[in-house]
């Protein structure tokens, strides 16, 4: 495919946002959507894991931001098939999916479990420490990044909440020492929306008895929020990029079977380059023992060695050190014969 002028294809907001428990990502992505929905004339369609929208969709008057009950549509579920059903369908079952003209928006919260569902739906084999074998993990994710995948791809603005992890790494001396937080997901998911944000509680210096949120975005493909925290973060900050939304469609990814194919046959040309210089390299083997062998004296055997110099490049390393193991041998019988006096 040749190269030629960008057209940006980006509809939609797709955003990623994740926290510790209590830091506000419900709440806040509930105005987030609600402003979205208002703008796109559609609705929320929320996926929830975890019955954290239970006391936003009635009126509380003693809620200080927001008393007003949200409006939107749900399903609850931890079940990573059953919202992938619900939301892309099933045509070999005669399930629809989701009806964009209806639904504008949607909401998953939160995406750990639809993670943790993917690792325990898996029952292959596992390794001796109880561990999952590294070979299986493709066809764990395989499911979990088609939901992803067609979240991006969607003609809807999109929220993935995650509950937040530490991440550890080695020190100097050996011990497992705390190097950041990250998303409690696929690796990977955190990087597929346009915006990441991380939610944090933190409670007020002049008066503990107030907590305020914040919202520290870690990456924003925009440029709009890059690097900026906004304290108690509420549906205005959507129109900060809703103007970088342009594109007249939403770019679509490629299909992942089609790129498996692609590649695929790169792979089975690099493997048919790889068998043919194995092929010709253990021929070059055969060839240069036989003269190794057949060499009557040190200066026919030098000879050799210089014949293996010019093909040494295109033999494989263990075919190389053969021959050096052959060669070494038969050099040193032959200058034991010289010292001899043999020949």
């Amino acid at each position: 495919m040749p190269f030629k002028k960008a057209d940006p294809q980006q509809k939609y907001l797709k955003m990623g946002i994740y926290g510790p428990p209590g830091s506000g990502k419900t709440f806040t992505t509930l105005q987030y959507a609600e402003r979205l929905a208002k703008v796109s004339g559609g609705r929320v369609a929320f996926v929830d894991t975890e019955r954290g929208t239970d006391f936003y969709v009635h009126e509380e008057k003693a809620r200080q931001v927001h008393p007003e009950a949200f409006d939107f549509d749900a399903i609850y579920t931890r079940s990573l098939a059953e919202t992938y059903v619900e939301l892309a369908g099933d045509p070999d079952n005669g399930l629809k999916g989701i009806d964009f003209k209806k639904h504008t928006v949607i909401v998953i919260d939160s995406i750990s479990h639809l993670w943790d569902a993917a690792i325990s739906a898996y029952e292959g084999k596992m390794n001796s420490n109880d561990s999952i074998p590294m070979n299986a993990w493709s066809k764990i994710k395989k499911p979990y990044k088609a939901l992803i995948q067609f979240l991006m791809d969607s003609p809807a603005h999109v929220f993935i909440l995650g509950r937040q992890k530490n991440v550890f790494d080695n020190s100097v001396e050996g011990e497992l020492k705390k190097v950041g937080v990250a998303m409690k997901a696929e690796g990977e998911t955190a990087y597929e929306p346009h915006i990441c944000c991380r939610m944090e509680a933190r409670q007020s210096e002049k008066d503990s008895t107030i907590t305020n949120y914040y919202a520290l975005f870690e990456k924003d493909r925009t440029g709009v929020l890059s690097g900026r925290t906004f304290p108690n973060p509420n549906a205005d900050l959507i129109d900060l990029v809703l103007p970088c939304l342009r594109g007249s469609k939403q770019a679509q990814s490629p299909d992942l079977d089609d790129v498996a194919d692609q590649d695929s046959v790169l792979f089975e040309k690099e493997e048919a380059k790889r068998l043919d210089k194995e092929a010709k390299s253990k021929d070059d083997l055969a060839v240069f023992t036989a003269e190794i062998n057949s060499a009557k004296n040190l200066e026919a055997l030098a000879k050799v060695a210089e014949k293996i110099k010019k093909r040494k490049r295109y033999m494989l390393a263990s075919h190389i050190a053969s021959l050096e193991i052959i060669y070494k041998s038969s050099h040193g019988a032959l200058a034991n014969q010289v010292a001899k006096g043999d020949i």
